[in-house]
């Protein structure tokens, strides 16, 4: 990924979406915003217990650099529900769209925020996905919604996952329960399982070519820093992923 900085605001943009002149992205990290405390400083997650009138600063100051005329997120609920924009911040944990005004926004702390781009068609989807996202195949639902709401091949899609809990520190002391069987073979060492690869794996079946993949090999949890963790700090603000089409966003 390529970092990126205009004042105290940083983000990172993915390397494969460089050449997409049509589209816009960032995946921001914590700094450049007015959020103090557990939650400094560019929080974007309500219901965490931070000020909303420092959330909702912090999210004009992200639609701004992005020249988005609105963002929109949807109620985030750990689930595989994929909704068509424009929508009234709905419970869905992914968002699709061909309009051109619209900043699809996931917010997350650890979970992945994934942008997939369909270049000839020419839209958008962004998803969350968190582990329970993971093992009921978020990427998938996303990549089935997108050909049928408009056209798209996987096979032309572009798809980046941000920084999220690496297998250093995705620890499930109950797995039996909560990974299904299938997966099992991505256990790197007891109790300890590689999210990135379940993911590489399950979009490439999906039919994703996978030089049109990108996974960005940081870990929230391991980087304080730059990065929001619930995993970690459990009080904790989110970061935000956000990409919009052009003309103007």
């Amino acid at each position: 990924m390529l970092r990126k900085k205009i004042g105290s605001l940083e983000w990172l943009e993915f390397e494969l979406l460089q050449e997409c002149a049509e589209m816009r992205h960032a995946v921001y990290l914590r700094h450049g915003g007015v959020s103090e405390g557990p939650y400094h400083s560019l929080n974007v997650g309500g219901g965490t217990g931070d000020n909303e009138t420092h959330i909702n600063l912090n999210r004009a100051k992200i639609k701004k650099h992005l020249g988005c005329k609105h963002l929109v997120s949807g109620k985030q609920v750990h689930g595989i529900c994929i909704k068509r924009v424009p929508l009234e911040n709905e419970e869905c944990d992914g968002l699709i769209t061909q309009e051109k005004s619209a900043g699809l926004l996931i917010k997350h702390a650890d979970c992945q925020a994934v942008i997939f781009y369909d270049p000839i068609e020419k839209a958008l989807g962004c998803i969350h996905a968190g582990w329970r996202g993971n093992v009921q195949n978020i990427y998938a639902e996303t990549i089935s919604k997108m050909r049928h709401m408009f056209g798209t091949k996987p096979e032309n899609l572009l798809v980046g996952i941000s920084p999220s809990l690496g297998p250093c520190c995705s620890q499930f002391i109950h797995f039996e329960k909560e990974i299904p069987q299938k997966f099992l073979s991505f256990q790197i060492r007891p109790l300890y399982f590689d999210l990135w690869e379940m993911a590489r794996w399950q979009l490439i079946e999906a039919g994703v070519l996978p030089h049109h993949l990108e996974i960005a090999p940081i870990c929230t949890c391991c980087n304080p820093a730059d990065f929001y963790s619930y995993r970690r700090d459990k009080k904790t603000g989110r970061n935000a992923t956000v990409a919009c089409i052009n003309g103007k966003c």
